[in-house]
């Protein structure tokens, strides 16, 4: 790896794009890591690029040339009119890297180096794959190194080898500060919680639902973390005691509060893995117990549930509820909890319909929980899944509407 200024990084990315045919691809780190400084110097010198980056945040320096690509829309990409969405599980994202979606120039967000290696710190998730293209390719790699970064372990350690070039740039991490759970969050984890046992294994996301569920389970023991990402509400774990200490908390990416990143630097409890095995179905259901709580925009009668779309327009994506949503199903004692509001506030509609007419992200729960109650699906059968999700998931202003619509469906 040679250092060097942002105008240097910038010709030599220029240079190297510039000698290829067609649109280069930038890769670049997602979420909360994305190395902003340097892609604002980086992006202006491509006249056409398309830009790769998972659950993109607002602040991207998208100019007119520039096409969103990514596998899973976030705020920063969401809506925009050149947006090109590559429909794709997480698990299997990384494989895109070294097919259809080959990268030209890898950029990444690292600390500064240590014995000959960076940490991708916040961020692992499709990283790797997308270092390992790029080397195979002969792409340039390009590294933010940042001494605020967290040092992370696992998956997160890339040798300096592996990088072409790095540029120093001291830039304050992005936070995020978690919502108080409203009244209806706190009743669905509760419910979701009241299902935990001592000793599960849990995919810790963020959000409302999430958060007060891990409220929900303060007093268990000896609970494990295997999850895409996860917020401050680990650390919450982790210092009520509920964690088995024996166990890392193995994660792919992490965002949240700058506490939570000054606990996860440096500590060996926690262990960030690649995308590939955090979010393998069968990784998944090796671990005990295991317990995904996913959300959706509507779940039906048939127990299918969209996550992905509002209306004909992408909203973000399978991401990982599809891996998730499997792996916890195979696993021994593991269940697949689909929980949301029975009543979407902002578009003022059920969430519980009678079939959506949308791409179905995830099926076969185990079962769905909203504030109105716990809908259990697996093992009934369809007319009896039909019936639990209406008289105990939704709201019961729709509730004799939907059992017409069931008759009609041939579910009563």
């Amino acid at each position: 790896m040679h250092v060097v200024d942002l105008a240097r990084a910038a010709e030599a990315v220029r240079q190297h794009c510039g000698a290829l045919a067609g649109e280069p691809r930038v890769v670049v780190s997602g979420n909360f890591a994305s190395p902003v400084t340097l892609l604002s110097a980086l992006l202006p010198e491509l006249a056409h690029v398309r830009l790769h980056a998972l659950n993109a945040q607002p602040g991207l320096p998208l100019h007119d040339g520039v096409v969103p690509e990514t596998a899973f829309v976030g705020p920063g990409f969401r809506r925009h009119p050149r947006l090109s969405y590559v429909p794709c599980r997480l698990s299997m994202v990384p494989r895109l890297f070294h097919g259809p979606l080959a990268p030209d120039v890898v950029v990444v967000h690292t600390t500064t180096p240590r014995d000959g290696r960076v940490s991708l710190g916040l961020e692992v998730n499709v990283l790797p794959a997308a270092i390992e293209a790029a080397r195979a390719r002969g792409a340039l790699v390009v590294a933010q190194l940042n001494p605020r970064m967290p040092w992370t372990f696992g998956d997160a350690e890339v040798s300096v080898d592996d990088l072409d070039l790095g540029v120093e740039v001291d830039e304050a991490l992005t936070t995020h500060t978690a919502r108080v759970p409203g009244d209806d969050a706190r009743l669905i984890g509760s419910r979701v919680a009241a299902e935990i046992g001592d000793g599960a294994t849990l995919q810790a996301g963020i959000g409302e639902v999430p958060d007060a569920t891990i409220a929900g389970v303060l007093e268990r023991r000896g609970l494990r973390v295997w999850t895409e990402m996860f917020s401050d509400g680990v650390l919450t774990l982790e210092r009520a005691g509920a964690l088995d200490r024996g166990t890392p908390v193995r994660t792919s990416f992490v965002f949240g509060s700058q506490e939570l990143y000054d606990w996860v630097d440096d500590n060996p409890r926690v262990r960030m893995l690649r995308t590939e095995t955090t979010n393998s179905p069968a990784e998944i259901a090796k671990q005990p117990a295991m317990t995904s709580i996913n959300t959706a925009l509507q779940v039906d009668l048939f127990d299918q549930a969209n996550a992905s779309r509002i209306g004909a327009r992408i909203y973000s994506g399978f991401g990982g509820q599809t891996d998730f949503t499997v792996g916890a199903s195979h696993s021994p004692g593991g269940r697949a909890f689909m929980a949301l509001r029975s009543w979407h506030p902002r578009a003022d509609v059920s969430t519980i319909v009678p079939l959506v007419d949308e791409p179905v992200t995830s099926f076969q729960h185990g079962a769905v929980v909203t504030e109105q109650g716990v809908a259990w699906m697996w093992g009934r059968d369809e007319r009896q899944q039909a019936h639990n999700l209406i008289e105990h998931a939704a709201h019961p202003s729709v509730r004799d509407d939907l059992r017409e619509e069931a008759r009609a469906l041939g579910l009563a």
